[in-house]
């Protein structure tokens, strides 16, 4: 995560912990000029519009006070969805034994790309099983971990 993230996150966090939701995921894209802050809350009951909408209103007041983005942006305020992000050690823990797309920064033993049942983490490393061998990714080379839904009949 940057700085431009991890500040903008403590800054909002109160605000979105203050309604009863958990800060789920913060994504900072940036696409060209414009600036787009995406927000993940979730909580034990589930996560509606209506939701979104009162967070989005809350953080909007925040971010017009403190204004940390300079650019145009969009805030976007969603539920984390079936195919949530993992971003935290603790999701990737929280998540053992479920289907899991990992995409690391760098290759790592010939391959970016990892998909298989999460096994929890150890130190700062995430376990995944992909066709019966086990991989410890280091956190910090992660880029992108999400969830797999799988439907069954």
């Amino acid at each position: 995560m940057s700085s431009k993230q991890s500040a903008i996150e403590l800054m909002i966090l109160p605000a979105v912990e203050a309604l009863g939701f958990e800060l789920w995921a913060l994504e900072y894209l940036t696409q060209g000029r414009h600036v787009v802050l995406r927000l993940y809350i979730d909580s034990a009951n589930g996560v509606g519009i209506e939701d979104c909408s009162e967070v989005s209103r809350q953080v909007s007041s925040v971010l017009d006070v403190e204004d940390p983005i300079a650019a145009d942006y969009t805030l976007e305020v969603s539920s984390p969805g079936i195919d949530r992000l993992l971003v935290k050690l603790e999701h990737f823990e929280q998540f053992k034994g479920h289907k899991a797309s990992v995409k690391l920064r760098f290759p790592f033993e010939g391959r970016r790309r990892f998909t298989g049942i999460l096994n929890g983490i150890e130190g700062d490393e995430v376990l995944i099983v992909v066709d019966d061998e086990e991989f410890m990714l280091p956190i910090d080379s992660i880029d992108r971990g999400r969830i797999v839904p799988v439907f069954e009949d």
